[in-house]
């Protein structure tokens, strides 16, 4: 057995070895230290629910081999976290499909349909995002999904709602329409999936689906097709579409997250809508019919800040004394910190946010007097801010309104 003489040299060698075998485990392990992008993949309807039953196929069934399909893609992607609201026939309760998303703080929210109509003529794959309202068809569609409600116990108490009621369409938050841009990024690139399996184009649509407006991240709801149609319905109960409308979706979901990764320093995905033939004024229109989505494009330039009008967001770290009770109206969340450039205050001052729970929530107003708050949510609220709320906090702890009031 040789016995190794410590020299200079080896020592320095050794040393050598040693810094470069640190380097390389620091570098594996930041590798796999990278965000994973979590896709919440929410398969409609379920159980007692069974979703329309066009042609006698089940839709409940069609939409959960399908929403499997996607993830087990996904899966192949090591930075997408794939999470099922279901992955059995169950009912899930449509406020709970939206809670597990905004639980696991997800980065985007896909629900999957299939469609119907009263005429078997009808035919087609479309995406939806949210929206205030839509015209009378996609208003139809929305309706149906809704009714998904109907189902569930003490529904009146979980969302002050009637899904035949088109009253009953509640404003966007500010958070959702944050949110926009986004969701028409990646319904963009479903459409365009779909058109490349020459399923026939419904384009990307908007209107007030329960379940993208619940949830706190761009979100979309895709319709597969008409199952009232004798030719679409038998495609997508067959294995075969079936995967092929998974790996659309999968493919257009990952295209979307590596665009998101490039983007991700700059906030806010940019997002280019083409104009169609007939272009849509949004001061003059409450609600476009269509929007086309099919380019994202990284800005080359930055733009100069206008100094002229400025709205002042401050992110505010601060010692609080931890018995001091205080009330605030939230008018916006969002997973990443919103600048004056993405993010309309509406004419209000001196807005803060603060950072809880991996969001950044933005606040208007803030006192220790309860019927004071009262003033700025009907400030925010006139100001455009229709979903804005008041919370309240204890030694910088959110807690709810009945517990503040007590304690006060």
């Amino acid at each position: 057995m040789k016995i190794l003489k410590f020299t200079k040299n080896n020592i320095k060698n050794l040393t050598f070895i040693f810094f470069i075998g640190i380097t390389f485990f620091t570098c594996v392990t930041s590798v796999n230290a990278q965000k994973k992008y979590v896709v919440v993949l929410d398969a409609g309807h379920g159980g007692k629910d069974p979703g329309n039953l066009g042609n006698g196929y089940r839709e409940k069934n069609i939409a959960l081999r399908v929403a499997l399909d996607v993830g087990k893609e996904l899966l192949t992607s090591r930075d997408i976290k794939v999470v099922f609201t279901r992955k059995k026939d169950v009912f899930v309760e449509l406020h709970n499909r939206a809670k597990i998303a905004n639980n696991k703080k997800a980065d985007l929210f896909v629900s999957i349909h299939c469609d119907s109509y009263s005429k078997d003529r009808a035919h087609g794959a479309g995406t939806f995002v949210l929206g205030l309202r839509g015209n009378s068809g996609n208003l139809e569609i929305a309706k149906r999904e809704n009714a998904s409600i109907l189902y569930e116990d003490n529904y009146e108490q979980n969302y002050d709602y009637n899904p035949n009621s088109p009253e009953s369409l509640i404003g966007l938050s500010v958070l959702q329409e944050k949110n926009l841009d986004n969701s028409l990024a990646i319904a963009g690139h479903i459409q365009s999936n779909f058109s490349n399996l020459k399923r026939f184009d419904r384009k990307v649509k908007q209107d007030n689906f329960l379940v993208l407006r619940e949830t706190i991240m761009p979100s979309v709801l895709v319709e597969l097709g008409f199952l009232t149609n004798k030719a679409e319905g038998r495609f997508l109960n067959t294995r075969r579409g079936q995967i092929k409308m998974a790996k659309a979706i999968a493919d257009a979901i990952k295209k979307y997250v590596n665009q998101l990764k490039i983007n991700t320093v700059g906030g806010s995905l940019p997002v280019i809508v083409e104009k169609t033939k007939k272009e849509i004024v949004a001061k003059k229109k409450p609600a476009p019919k269509e929007i086309v989505t099919k380019k994202i494009v990284t800005p080359k330039k930055k733009v100069k800040k206008d100094k002229k009008k400025t709205q002042n967001i401050v992110v505010k770290k601060q010692k609080i004394n931890k018995s001091l009770i205080e009330f605030k109206v939230q008018i916006a969340a969002s997973k990443r910190s919103l600048t004056k450039n993405n993010f309309n205050l509406k004419g209000l001052r001196n807005v803060k946010s603060l950072f809880i729970d991996g969001y950044y929530k933005y606040y208007y107003g803030n006192t220790v007097v309860f019927q004071e708050i009262k003033k700025f949510l009907s400030e925010a609220r006139k100001a455009g801010h229709k979903d804005a709320f008041v919370v309240a906090f204890k030694g910088g702890k959110k807690i709810s309104i009945k517990e503040a009031l007590k304690t006060k």
